[in-house]
């Protein structure tokens, strides 16, 4: 196998394309129908409440100190960070932490998803566009074809490009040289990462719910930078609508926020805040229409379960992986659904709370 320097490949024809369009797009990411996509306002807003640094990055205390001494090794070695991979439900923080970890080792951060690399010469573009020390995030990685996913090995492993010019018995390999980088991998369903690829990440940390206190204090600080007076029962009753997930208690803010300028006087009341809620049908568990929808055809249509995961996507007319990904995560984290390998199944929890009668089969488990 004979191997080309850098300079050399970049020069020839083969990706090096400046007209290429991902060599110009690679911090392009585009909308993904699985996961709650942010408006191109919230966004924005979330961007600029975005933590900048450990210290402002509340919660997730196991996964800051994995990656605090990661980083620290990493430094004290002068060596390239090792790659990571961050999963867990949407909105808790992946995106975030990649950039703060950008910060930390003091590289840029390049930013792509998995649906955005098709093919090899798409990840070639990108991966030949490093410099030593940067962090290529990818987001949604579990959407990685085989193909490309492939192309990574060699690059994860050897920091190298293996390219096959040609076709049949006159075909042959270069291997391209790439700079030392890490990649920063994030996924909402670990399960669908092949092992090879998962095996190749030398940190792997899950991102958990959050707890309230830790939700309080992100809209404490979110509320300064928004000129937004937030009282404390105000606070606490947000933090506890939010599901855990810090995306959410900054969305709900800012409908709260409209409300009370388009219908008071700019305070959070009271009754501002019920209102709010009322509006966007959030119970006091947080859960809101799509949720409640969800419970409620397991129990009235399958009498409570078990019923198969496609069967409920099917009734619900929604996709397996918006259930799976988007739904279930926080409504089975507060014990309201339980998944088995006969299917789903809706507890006693959930019957009182949507203020269901319970059938008799839960009945009697629950007296035995």
């Amino acid at each position: 196998m004979s191997r080309l320097n850098k300079k050399s490949v970049m020069r020839s024809k083969i990706w090096a394309n400046q007209d290429n369009p991902m060599a110009k797009q690679a911090i392009k990411i585009p909308k993904d129908p699985i996961q709650e996509t942010p408006t191109p306002e919230e966004e924005r807003l979330f961007t600029s409440l975005r933590a900048q640094s450990w210290k402002e990055f509340q919660g997730q205390e196991s996964v800051k100190e994995t990656l605090r001494i990661a980083i620290a090794a990493a430094k004290k070695r002068k060596e390239s960070l090792e790659h990571i991979l961050l999963y867990g439900p949407p909105g808790l923080g992946k995106t975030t932490l990649a950039h703060i970890i950008g910060k930390e080792m003091n590289a840029n951060v390049r930013v792509t998803s998995g649906p955005a690399l098709e093919r090899a010469g798409d990840v070639a573009s990108i991966l030949t566009n490093l410099e030593p020390g940067d962090i290529l995030f990818i987001d949604e990685i579990h959407r990685l074809n085989k193909v490309v996913e492939e192309t990574l090995y060699p690059a994860m492993e050897d920091y190298a490009l293996d390219i096959v010019i040609g076709k049949g018995p006159s075909a042959r390999t270069l291997r391209l040289d790439l700079p030392q980088f890490t990649i920063v991998g994030a996924t909402t369903r670990i399960g669908l990462l092949s092992s090879p690829i998962r095996d190749r990440f030398g940190v792997v940390s899950r991102l958990s719910f959050y707890a309230p206190r830790d939700l309080e204090h992100i809209l404490e600080k979110a509320a300064q930078k928004l000129a937004i007076t937030l009282h404390d029962a105000p606070k606490k009753e947000l933090a506890k609508r939010s599901r855990g997930t810090p995306r959410i208690a900054l969305r709900l803010l800012k409908r709260v926020r409209d409300v009370a300028q388009v219908e008071g006087d700019g305070n959070i009341t009271e009754e501002i805040l019920n209102r709010s809620f009322r509006m966007l049908e959030v119970d006091n568990m947080g859960l809101d229409a799509s949720d409640r929808r969800l419970l409620t055809t397991i129990i009235d249509k399958f009498a409570g379960g078990p019923v198969g995961i496609e069967t409920v996507a099917a009734a619900l007319s929604e996709d397996i992986g918006t259930v799976e990904d988007v739904l279930e995560p926080y409504i089975m984290q507060i014990g309201f659904l339980k998944r088995t390998p006969r299917g789903r199944i809706a507890t006693a929890q959930a019957y009182k709370h949507l203020g269901k009668t319970l059938p008799k089969k839960l009945q009697e488990e629950l007296f035995t």
